[in-house]
């Protein structure tokens, strides 16, 4: 579950630190996030500036898709938050609340690097969050997640951001299933995906730059899903909600332009039960 290529530090973490920066810095930011800078370093601020030739649009795309995150994980009524590959993830500094308790979990180097980093920044949180270390090859997040205080029987909200284009589609289902079948039935996950054709290179010679990009960093795109609603009625879901990143977009900044090619990426939320512990499922007629 959750394979992640990673070295000491991934290094499409860092471009996503880096950009994340970049889009706070902004006049008027749909983000803030005060540690991305120092966490990108030079090293994810040039990979950033090396990928813009590639994808010009990758700044706005991630200021959306972090964007839309913070805003469930604010919404998010219960009292637990589980980062699952957290990569250099702040949200537990950013958007901490009495009441609501955070986790994050990922590679033990990964999160090792992490860790190193935050250190060094001053008035960093560094208790705002549980760190949860998991071999995902050979541990249950699961598992691991309940001997660090998580409990599978109270709702809790997964955020799964730019995880899933770097595994397999067993990874990936095997994870949804897991969170399905082993925590509360109205735990929420969210995940962001991109479009078959894109992981599959079936694009134009110019976007497939941007593939070839990430490859090259080491983290090769290997799933893609066009519709994700089967996959996760089949994994135990039965309330999804899906958005393209055109609709996250056009509610975050008013603007929308076909040439971003934002309709081939999507985010999904999916719970098994809703909110009020109703099954979505309409009784046959």
């Amino acid at each position: 579950m959750l394979l992640r290529a990673m070295r000491e530090a991934s290094r499409t973490a860092l471009m996503v630190a880096a950009y994340r920066a970049r889009a706070t810095d902004r006049p008027d930011p749909i983000l803030r996030d005060p540690w991305a800078k120092a966490l990108a370093g030079e090293e994810g601020e040039a990979i950033a500036r090396a990928y813009d030739a590639k994808f010009p649009h990758m700044e706005l795309w991630i200021a959306v898709r972090v964007a839309w995150f913070d805003r469930l994980v604010r919404e998010w009524r219960g009292a637990q938050v589980v980062t699952l590959g957290a990569g250099f993830d702040t949200r537990p500094a950013r958007l901490a609340r009495a009441g609501v308790r955070f986790f994050e979990v990922d590679q033990p180097e990964s999160q090792k690097e992490k860790l190193a980093r935050l250190a060094k920044l001053d008035g960093y949180p560094k208790d705002a969050a549980t760190y949860v270390t998991c071999d995902f090859e050979h541990e249950d997040f699961l598992d691991r997640l309940s001997a660090s205080g998580f409990r599978t029987d109270t709702p809790a909200l997964f955020v799964w951001e730019g995880v899933t284009p770097y595994l397999t589609e067993a990874a990936v289902r095997g994870t949804l299933r897991r969170i399905a079948s082993g925590t509360h039935a109205e735990s929420v996950v969210v995940f962001d995906h991109l479009r078959k054709k894109i992981v599959q290179g079936d694009v134009p010679q110019k976007d497939l730059e941007s593939r070839e990009f990430v490859a090259e960093l080491g983290e090769p795109l290997r799933f893609g899903v066009d519709y994700p609603l089967p996959l996760l009625y089949e994994e135990g879901f039965r309330h999804v909600r899906s958005v393209t990143f055109d609709e996250a977009a056009l509610d975050f900044t008013g603007t929308y332009d076909r040439d971003r090619a934002f309709r081939f990426q999507g985010i999904v939320v999916a719970s098994v039960t809703r909110e009020d512990g109703t099954s979505a499922a309409r009784p046959r007629s």
